[in-house]
């Protein structure tokens, strides 16, 4: 896990616990970008699921966050869920201290594939995840996962998968 010092303008990178769910929903609210769902769902995710999340914390706040899971039925699987930072503080390489974080959390044991999806039209993430699979030196496989019919609102872009691995 990143840590940093609080004072050196550098988020502090660790994992969340129940009281971080509130400000991951506001993350998200506040990007603009990602899908909101309910402040339930984030609490659960900081209390049940901190072992496949991290958060960046910058004097006292959040600002930036992943979380993730296993699929039940593909253990070897890292699924990142939802990455947002903050608009604030996007741009500096938070997204990219975050999700190495995230794959060197403690419920990321095991995993030999990191999988995540992206819409078409999210040129960051998409870099972003390029860019991680580079880093580790693996291959990213991109491939349809969901369209925009599956999704219960109008509006929603079709979703990519993106596998990279074997993990190191």
């Amino acid at each position: 896990m990143t840590h940093t010092e609080p004072n050196t303008g550098i988020p502090i990178i660790r994992q969340p616990d129940v009281n971080d769910g509130s400000g991951i929903w506001r993350v998200v609210k506040e990007s603009n970008v990602l899908d909101l769902n309910s402040s339930y769902l984030y609490l659960l995710l900081a209390k049940d699921f901190a072992e496949t999340c991290v958060v960046a914390e910058l004097s006292g706040k959040i600002v930036g966050f992943v979380t993730g899971y296993h699929p039940p039925a593909r253990p070897e699987v890292l699924f990142l869920w939802q990455i947002g930072i903050l608009p604030s503080m996007q741009g500096c390489g938070l997204g990219k201290r975050l999700v190495t974080s995230f794959l060197h959390s403690p419920g990321a044991q095991g995993a030999t594939l990191l999988e995540t999806t992206v819409a078409p039209s999210n040129a960051a993430s998409r870099a972003l995840f390029l860019a991680i699979a580079r880093q580790l030196g693996v291959e990213c496989r991109i491939s349809p996962c969901f369209s925009a019919s599956q999704f219960p609102e109008s509006g929603h872009e079709d979703e990519e998968l993106y596998r990279i691995g074997p993990l190191p």
